[in-house]
């Protein structure tokens, strides 16, 4: 089984132009992030102030069942409320007493705001200053919001993050953060590779409790796991901690550049870093070679979506040997971005922002062999003759570090592999 060859950087795309366009978008609402922000913080809750729709979505996508006790809940505004003929923040305050009063274990209350919230301006930071006066110590109120109106899914986590970096204690201890929520098993194999090198402490944001020793000062150095970031990255550097940029850890090539990041950082020398890694990368290595095989020399068109577009580009064509036609994302942070772009070679259109329309123009003159993209748009498609694959399963499956690069590239081979048995099963 030979690996894929490597395409040449040609200088990379950290300065290539960027197509930049406003138009009607196709993206999920940030309230998605909170299915899987609340398995991750245990003793947090998610109250959503929405509408009925907001709490429809949140089931539906959650899947969870009836008689279970999930860690979000959506308060119901009603068209009293919608009118103004009623006091939305008493309403409120009734509603989080109810809470607090059943679900004991909640110490991290979040107001998450939504698009009707957003509409009837309510103020949920001053909710947030009210209800954290009244039930501190024992429980921390914060906001964020979901709102669809001018954000992406992914959005609804960076939001949520950022809104905790201000609260989190000072500390003058020298520590890595890694930011970003991932699967337990990837950030335990993350945690783990790091330690083995003899680098710590090593803390996690989100934290799984409130009472986790997380602080933030100058003495403090983060990672991000996750590309679509940007506010929690300015919230933390506006606490003094310094951001280390490093491609993103999505494939052999760039989970080893960003361990060598941080091992750098802290003189991790060369012997124990390959020590620590070789095992895991060869075992990278042979399963992207397998699950590879059906992608090379094949194109792809990313419609922005999830904000992992870039990364994953960088991931399809330098190691499963794809050629990318067009890289969309919702927002270009080169501060974030600039390592995976820089390792890009020159050749696809980089678009930011999305007019659907104009794109969905573009994607069918490329016909490329497969498009990542958003639900609304895949069936579509897929109608068209078009391979897609869903850019949420991109953000729900376990994808990051050594040991899921197999099955990440198996993300983007499977569709290609039934497409070509439908054309079978049609010439049959």
């Amino acid at each position: 089984m030979t690996e894929a060859p490597r395409l040449p950087i040609s200088g990379g795309c950290r300065n290539e132009p960027i197509l930049k366009q406003r138009g009607q978008r196709e993206v999920f609402c940030g309230l998605t992030g909170i299915i899987w922000l609340h398995r991750k913080m245990q003793d947090a809750f998610f109250l959503v102030i929405g509408s009925r729709t907001c709490a429809h979505l949140l089931q539906s996508a959650a899947g969870v069942m009836i008689f279970a006790e999930p860690r979000f809940g959506t308060a119901i505004l009603e068209e009293s409320d919608l009118a103004g003929m009623a006091d939305a923040q008493t309403e409120l305050d009734k509603v989080v007493d109810q809470l607090l009063a059943r679900r004991t274990d909640i110490k991290q209350l979040f107001l998450v705001g939504s698009c009707p919230s957003e509409v009837i301006k309510l103020d949920l930071s001053r909710a947030a200053e009210r209800m954290t006066e009244k039930y501190a110590p024992s429980v921390r109120v914060l906001n964020f919001s979901g709102s669809g109106i001018e954000t992406t899914f992914t959005q609804g986590e960076d939001a949520c993050l950022a809104s905790m970096v201000p609260v989190l204690p000072d500390t003058a201890e020298r520590q890595l953060v890694l930011v970003g929520a991932l699967p337990d098993v990837v950030e335990e194999q993350a945690v783990s590779l790091l330690s083995d090198m003899g680098i710590g402490p090593i803390k996690v944001l989100p934290a799984p409790r409130a009472d986790t020793d997380l602080g933030v000062g100058e003495n403090t150095v983060f990672a991000l796991t996750q590309p679509f970031l940007g506010d929690t990255h300015a919230a933390l550097e506006r606490r003094g901690a310094r951001h280390l940029p490093a491609p993103f850890p999505f494939g052999e090539e760039g989970t080893t550049a960003w361990l060598r990041a941080i091992a750098d950082e802290f003189g991790v020398d060369a012997d124990t870093f390959e020590r620590v890694t070789a095992a895991p990368r060869a075992r990278a290595r042979k399963a992207i070679a397998q699950a590879a095989q059906a992608l090379r020399g094949k194109s792809i068109f990313f419609f922005p979506d999830s904000q992992l577009e870039i990364p994953l580009a960088r991931f399809l064509t330098r190691e499963c040997g794809m050629e990318a036609t067009e890289i969309g994302a919702p927002f270009i942070h080169k501060g974030i971005m600039g390592p995976d772009l820089d390792m890009l070679a020159q050749g696809p259109t980089f678009s930011e922002g999305q007019d659907v329309d104009l794109q969905l123009d573009r994607c069918r003159a490329a016909r490329p062999d497969l498009t990542v993209c958003g639900l609304g748009l895949a069936n579509p498609l897929e109608a068209e003759g078009l391979a897609t694959k869903w850019a949420i399963e991109l953000v729900f499956t376990p994808v990051h570090f050594y040991e899921q690069a197999g099955d990440l590239a198996g993300l983007f081979s499977r569709p290609l592999r039934r497409a070509d048995l439908l054309d079978l099963e049609g010439t049959a």
